[in-house]
Formats: structure tokens, C-alpha cells, sequence
């Protein structure tokens, strides 16, 4: 419950698809799948591609792609050569007929016009044709790295908008977050006129039932990914990767791993493990064997060595009131616990309680906890039910983050003597110099407290279960914490205690499906190995590339809100001078500058690949020390599962988690980088400052209207008469990607007049490539995707509703389209 807050011409397949043409463009877009991380990602463009097909051996292939490229450019560059001799041969008679004519005219007694000769007809008539000619037939090197080959394999197999225009749009996004049985709405759903929601004279039977069998097989092997379960991935497969070259800090954050995933130890070993920690704390009386430890010896073993605080939560943050002013000093900082029994807020009576039809299968997931932990069947009841009884007064005091911001319960500092006295029963100092040893604390140092009289509450509470003389035998207070202890330890053990926790959830309501093996394993690992995972990112990363498109991502954002219609002068000034201020950059860290510091900082750690559980619990350890070393650190540490960017002052700060496959790779053509992470951070910086322009910007909610009334168009029978109109946060969500999109292809444009030379993928021209590699993630998953309205890939359309921008038009070639659309 703890709440405490937060400092596009048909395209070359690499791969040759045996669907025809028409079926194969239908299929909805896939995410780029990319090879493992392993590999050099400062590769160059002429590295050996990778084998797309067992029937295809790799030298094979890539010479046959070589040869293949160097014919067609042999074989264009001399239909180009030909062209242009053609048309010079054209002058050459136009301006030999032009001189007879002249000297004809002169013999007649006519005035002679004045020519200049061929160096005028060159500069005027023969250099711009041939320039276009040669222009329009020379072939763009083609980027033939691993990455590009599998970006061009799965490109070759999406949906192209510029030769399906009419079908592209057909899949939505929600379709992929929605099972066929969940009854919700898919995006598309409920609007006139939408391709969802036409009967069978727009889509036949047939083609309903292949758009359908391919649907749902792409809903089994292909789920949406959003960009936190890229980054996810991407650290999998660094994990996973065979690669024995890295630092002993990196071998033993695989070998963690690894041992994560060994599910068949973990089972073998049971209860057994959990059951010695237990010993060696002093036991509990569940088992009968306890030697009456203190509780708050018992307390800071937890909190040293286990990262486990039964009673209270701990952090490490600055104070906001001294930030304000330039301060960087980070203090203790003192939360309620996230209580283990499920409670509710009453805004009545103003205090949490536990629901009482939630007490059953609680009660029921607790015997069973008991049960495998080996408590005989005759003590569970008294157990369990001193555990919930002491729950529930805990509870009591707990309140919600918004009742105590609203009390200014808030950043409240207090020696670390003064909070002695406010709950006693608890041995502050002794407890908090045992947690961040060593550290020299002193009873005059400051902390800050979020709900003291949660404190105060709680210290009454131990107190009076301390002094109850009927229950000193059976040790509630031990008990409670070992159940704590019980509840940090269950990602290390068998899959019985996962599946009570996962039965209870389900109980509850609360239950999203349980997570694959994978990815629980990658988040315990940067739990402990964080820094590791963070300097493996950081040098796997091309940061020139990535700072490049941040600054020119950020340049064109500024001049999109230069374009708009403000209220006022004055609300532009102050945007802009807000914006003015701003510093974009990567996000990355100094803490550790070599491979050698990560490995003494990991020296002491040993792990063992047939014990997780004892991997595990020098986990708690290494998380402890972080906290730790939070307190002494005066940079901001670096978020490795970050995937959007920050504000910190006058930082707008981009994580490296963003700059992964498939999302980006250096090897890219730039055309695709943009078209990708560029509208990515596009839209991230617009949402950041979202709250800023729509309250003094006119041009929101026309560019929302204007870009719905595209897509009513091109859908047809726009409500039959009926006007649908977009709620604020829909108009709002349609302008900031319709304009992220716009802002990337700004950006991209004027890197290409920058650097002229690009690369591509499948023989696509640039501003193709661009759009297609934007339709490749349309789907991205973020907070705002349920105010989108329509799919973010129709954005294309109203892009290229712009003459001369795109390749070709988006026109369905079956509907006829109404003319008179403006320009968004």
C-alpha cells in the first residue's frame, strides 16, 4: 500500500513470400525481430548479411544479393546514359533546325533572333533533364548489415500502405490487446463508416474469413510489443547470449540469470532453504522451535540483509522543498509498509479497513503457506489468525497517497531522536544504522517521514502485542515478520508458493495473466546487477546517432510551436522560454567508468548456478547497498527499464532503453531511425508538454477535426448524416501524433539535406522507407492509446494528402474520394 512519491513502389522481398502479392499485403505489421544483441553493433553497412533461409547459405545468399544489386545499377545507370543521350540528341536537331531557321529568316528580310548558342540551351534545357533523369534511375546503396536484412524480411512481409492503401488500417491495435472473448471494443469498433463495422456488400465472406484465420494466428504467435517488453527482450537476449568475452560482473549477472530460469533446481530444493534462513534468525514459533529473538534484532537482520521491512518502508530521496533551491541532499525517507492483507479506503469514516469478502481466500492462501511450509495442521488456525489480527489494526492507519497530501503528511523532516519519541517501540537508530552500515548515523541526523501518524500507530500497536501475556508463546510478531520475510522470498522458491499467490490474486480481481519465467528472471536480475545491465547498455549503444536525432527531434518540436495559433503573445513567450531553457540529452551515468570497478564492486558476490535461492538472497543484499550508496551519490542514477523521457530541472533527459532493436539500430538507414524512435520521441515530448500548449493553443483541436475529417472521408458514409465528433482527450491524442509524426519527418528531411547520403532497405525511396518503417509501430503501447481514436498508420494518408510529399497517392482504388480535404 506504500504510496511514497517519486523524485513506398512495390517492394524488393529480401525473402520471396509464396502468398500472393494481394494476401501478403494484408497481413497486419509486425515488430522487427532483430538477431541477438551479442554481435558488434558498430557493424558497418558491408558486413556479411545474415542467413534469411535454411535453403540459402550465407556466403551464397549475400554474394547473389551482391551481384544482384551491381546488375540492376549497371543496367539502370545505362538506360539512365541512353536516356540522356536521347535528349541530347533531341538539342542537338532542335538547335540545328533553330539555326537554319534563323539564317532562312534572314535571307527573307525578317529580323534574326538572337541566340546565344548551345552553352544557354546547356544550362537551361540539357543540364536539369539529364540531372532528373540520372536522379530518378540511380539506386541508393543498400544497407546489407544483419539488422537491415531482418528489417528488410519483415518489411517485405507487412502491410504496405502505398500498395494496400484501402486495406492497411483494417487491423487495429486493439485487436491484439483484446481477446475475440473479452467483450471490449476494439478501436475501430462503433464508428460509422469504419472498415470494422461494414457488412458483407464492402468485404466479401471469403475475405472476411481470411482476414479473421490470419488475425487470430498473428494474435497466437505475434502479441503486440509494447516498448517497455522491447527493452525487456533486448536485455534477454543479452542475458542469454553465448558470448564468454564479457567482465566476471557480467558473467555472474548471466550466471544469475541462468540459474533463474533453472526451474527443475528450484523445485528440487522445495522449502528447505527458506526453512534454515528461518533457523538462522532465531525460528518462530510455527515450527516450535523458537528462541524468543527480540524484535527488533530480528528487524534489522531483515532490514540489513534481506531487504525486507515488515512494519515501515524505506527509500532514499531528495526533499522537493530543498530542491526547489539548488539542493541535491538526499535524506531516509520513512513510508507506511505495502501491507500483505488486501484493505480498502473508507472515505467515511476515513480509514483503511480490510474487506471482509476478501478475508476468506486470504485466509484460506495463509493455511497454505503454513501448510507448505511443514506447521502442523493443529497450530495453523492460531497462527493465521494472529497474522490477520495484527494485520488488520496495522491497516487501520494506513491511508491513500491523496488523503495525506491533502493533511500535508507529507516530506516531513524529523530527527531521527524526535521520531524515537513520537513510536518508541522501535529502535530507530540501531535499525537504520544496521540498514546502511556503514554509513555513520547519529540520532540528530534528519529524515523524512510520509504518514507519521501511521508511525505513532503502529509503535502502539507492537507495544500492546508485546505485553500480551496469553500470547507469548506463539510469538505474533515473529510470525508476522517471517511472513514478510516469506513474501520477499517467493520469486526464489518452488512454484506451489506462486501458485497460492497467484490463486489469491485471482480471488481478489486482481489477476493479469502470469508473466513468462523469462521475464520475471530479467527483472529480478536488475534488481541486483543493474549497474552491470546499465554499462552493458551503455556501450552496446551508438550514442552520436542517438544524440542526432534528440537534437533534431527537439529542434523541430520548438518550430512546431512557433506554427501555432496562441491566445496570446504573451502564453507563446512563456512557453517558449520555458522550452528555451530546456537541455535535451541521453540519459546515461558515470557510477561506474570501467569494466575493472564493476568487478571489484561484484568481488564479493558467488553464484552458484544450481542455487537460486541462495543467488537470490545476495540479491536482497546487493539491492540493500544501492539504497545505500543512494544516500552518498550526488548524480541521479540512471533507470535501466526507463523507455520514455524525463524531466529533471532544466534536463529533459532521453534513457537508453529507448535506443534498442528493433526499434533503432545504428545500422539503420536513417530514414528508418527516424521514422521510428524519431516519431517516438516526438510524441513523448509532446505529451510531456501537452498540458503547457492545449491550454493556449488554438490549433489543437483544429488539427484534431481536421485530421478525423480525413479519416470520415476515406472510410465513406461518414454517419450517414450523422456527425461524430471527438471528445478533448481524443482531439488532444490525434494532434500530438499527427504532429510527432510531422516533427520526425521535418527532422529527417533536413538531416538528408545535411548529410545527403542514406542507405536503404528493399530498394525503397526515403520518404517511403520513413513512412514505412512509422506504419511498423504504430501500435505502440503507452498510456495515451486509449484516446486515440482512429490508427495512428492512417496518419500517412492526411500526411500525403500534401502534394508532391509521398511517393504516390493513397487513393482506394474501389471507393471514390471526396475532394476538397484540407491540408492538416
Amino acid at each position: 500500500m506504500s504510496e511514497t512519491p517519486q523524485e513506398l513502389e512495390p517492394q524488393l522481398s529480401v525473402q520471396p513470400s509464396s502468398q500472393p502479392e494481394p494476401e501478403r499485403g494484408l497481413r497486419p505489421p509486425p515488430l522487427f525481430q532483430l538477431p541477438l544483441p551479442n554481435q558488434d553493433l558498430s557493424e558497418t553497412h558491408h558486413q556479411p548479411q545474415l542467413q534469411l533461409s535454411e535453403s540459402v547459405p550465407e556466403h551464397q545468399h549475400q554474394t547473389q544479393s551482391t551481384e544482384w544489386i551491381n546488375h540492376r545499377r549497371l543496367r539502370l545507370l545505362f538506360l539512365g546514359l541512353s536516356l540522356c543521350a536521347v535528349i541530347l540528341g533531341l538539342i542537338y536537331y532542335m538547335h540545328h533546325n533553330q539555326q537554319n531557321r534563323s539564317e532562312n529568316l534572314t535571307e527573307t528580310g525578317r529580323p534574326q533572333e538572337k541566340y546565344n548558342g548551345t552553352t544557354t540551351w546547356h544550362k537551361k534545357i540539357f543540364c536539369p533533364i539529364c540531372l532528373t533523369v540520372l536522379s530518378l534511375f540511380s539506386v541508393e546503396t543498400a544497407c546489407v548489415s544483419p539488422a537491415c536484412q531482418m528489417a528488410s524480411a519483415h518489411l517485405s512481409m507487412s502491410a504496405d500502405p502505398f500498395t494496400q492503401p484501402c486495406d492497411y488500417f483494417l487491423f487495429t491495435c486493439g485487436s491484439d490487446r483484446l481477446s475475440p472473448d473479452s467483450g471490449g471494443r476494439q478501436r475501430g469498433q462503433g464508428i460509422p463508416g469504419h472498415p470494422q463495422n461494414q457488412r458483407g456488400h464492402a468485404v466479401s465472406p471469403e475475405r472476411k474469413a481470411q482476414i479473421k484465420e490470419r488475425e487470430d494466428r498473428r494474435l497466437r504467435e505475434h502479441k503486440i510489443l509494447d516498448r517497455k517488453n522491447v527493452l525487456l527482450q533486448y536485455i534477454r537476449e543479452t542475458l542469454e547470449s553465448k558470448d564468454r568475452l564479457g567482465s566476471t560482473a557480467v558473467q555472474k549477472a548471466k550466471g544469475f540469470y541462468s540459474s533463474c530460469l533453472d526451474t527443475k533446481s528450484v523445485e528440487t530444493a522445495g522449502v528447505e532453504p527458506f526453512l534454515e534462513l528461518v533457523q538462522k534468525l532465531g525460528g518462530w514459533a510455527v515450527s516450535g522451535q523458537w528462541n524468543r529473538t527480540d524484535i527488533n534484532s530480528t528487524l534489522s537482520l531483515l532490514m540489513r540483509d534481506y531487504a525486507t521491512f515488515p512494519f515501515f518502508s524505506l527509500s532514499v530521496g531528495r526533499d522537493p522543498k530543498e530542491t526547489a533551491h539548488g539542493t541535491t541532499k538526499r535524506y531516509i525517507q520513512i513510508d507506511q509498509p505495502d501491507l500483505l492483507i488486501p484493505i480498502e479506503w473508507n472515505s467515511k469514516t476515513q480509514k483503511s479497513q480490510a474487506r471482509t469478502q476478501t478475508l476468506r481466500p486470504f485466509l484460506a492462501s495463509c493455511q497454505t503457506y503454513l501448510a507448505l511450509l511443514g506447521a502442523p495442521p493443529s497450530s495453523r488456525m492460531l497462527h493465521v489468525g494472529t497474522f490477520i489480527s495484527l494485520s488488520s489494526e496495522l491497516a487501520v492507519a494506513a491511508t491513500p497517497l491523496h488523503y495525506r497530501l491533502s493533511k500535508g503528511q507529507l516530506y516531513q523532516r524529523m530527527t531521527i531522536k524526535e521520531l524515537q519519541s513520537q513510536a518508541p517501540s522501535i529502535d530507530w537508530l540501531g535499525c537504520l544504522r544496521a540498514t546502511f552500515d556503514p554509513l555513520p548515523l547519529t540520532e540528530d541526523d534528519h529524515v523524512i517521514l510520509h504518514n507519521l501518524p501511521y508511525m505513532v500507530h503502529m509503535s502502539r500497536i507492537i507495544g500492546k502485542w508485546l505485553n500480551r501475556d496469553e500470547l507469548s508463546n506463539s510469538g505474533p510478531l515473529q510470525t508476522y515478520m517471517v511472513f514478510n520475510l516469506l513474501h520477499t522470498l517467493m520469486p526464489a522458491l518452488d512454484s506451489r508458493f506462486s501458485e497460492t499467490q497467484n490463486n489469491l490474486s485471482v480471488a481478489l480481481g486482481k489477476s493479469e495473466g502470469v508473466a513468462p519465467r523469462w521475464k520475471d528472471c530479467v527483472l529480478e536480475t536488475e534488481r541486483g546487477f543493474d549497474l552491470v545491465l546499465t554499462d552493458l547498455l551503455k556501450r552496446r549503444r551508438a550514442h552520436r546517432e542517438a544524440e542526432e536525432i534528440i537534437q533534431n527531434i527537439f529542434t523541430f518540436f520548438k518550430s512546431k510551436l512557433r506554427e501555432l495559433k496562441w491566445t496570446n503573445q504573451t502564453s507563446l513567450r512563456r512557453v517558449m522560454k520555458k522550452v528555451h531553457f530546456l537541455i535535451p540529452r541521453l540519459w546515461t551515468t558515470k557510477e561506474i567508468s570501467s569494466e575493472a570497478e564493476l568487478d571489484l564492486l561484484y568481488s564479493k558476490v558467488t553464484v552458484s548456478p544450481q542455487s537460486f535461492f541462495s543467488n537470490y538472497v545476495q540479491l536482497l543484499s546487493l539491492w540493500q547497498k544501492r539504497r545505500r550508496n543512494l544516500l552518498t551519490e550526488q548524480t541521479e542514477a540512471t533507470d535501466i527499464l526507463s523507455v520514455t523521457p524525463v524531466l529533471q530541472g532544466n534536463e529533459l533527459l532521453f534513457p537508453m532503453g529507448m535506443f534498442v532493436p528493433p526499434l533503432f539500430h545504428p545500422t539503420y538507414p536513417r530514414a528508418m531511425n527516424y521514422g521510428v524512435i524519431g516519431f517516438l520521441i516526438a510524441k513523448d515530448i509532446l505529451h510531456l508538454m501537452l498540458p503547457e500548449i492545449y491550454s493556449q493553443s488554438q490549433t489543437v483541436h483544429a488539427v484534431g477535426e481536421c485530421v478525423w475529417a480525413h479519416y470520415l472521408t476515406v472510410t465513406e458514409q461518414a454517419g450517414r448524416g450523422r456527425v461524430l465528433t471527438l471528445s478533448a482527450a481524443q482531439r488532444q491524442e490525434v494532434w500530438v501524433q499527427y504532429s510527432a509524426l510531422q516533427i520526425a519527418l521535418q527532422a529527417y528531411h533536413q538531416s538528408l539535406k545535411n548529410h545527403p547520403r542514406d542507405t536503404t532497405i528493399s530498394g525503397l525511396s526515403h520518404t517511403r522507407l520513413f513512412l514505412a518503417s512509422f506504419s511498423q509501430v504504430n501500435c505502440d503501447f503507452d498510456p495515451y492509446h486509449e484516446f486515440m481514436p482512429l490508427e495512428p498508420s492512417f496518419l500517412i494518408t492526411v500526411i500525403c494528402s500534401k502534394s508532391g510529399l509521398c511517393p504516390t497517392n493513397l487513393e482506394c482504388p474501389n471507393k471514390t474520394q471526396q475532394p476538397g480535404l484540407q491540408t492538416c
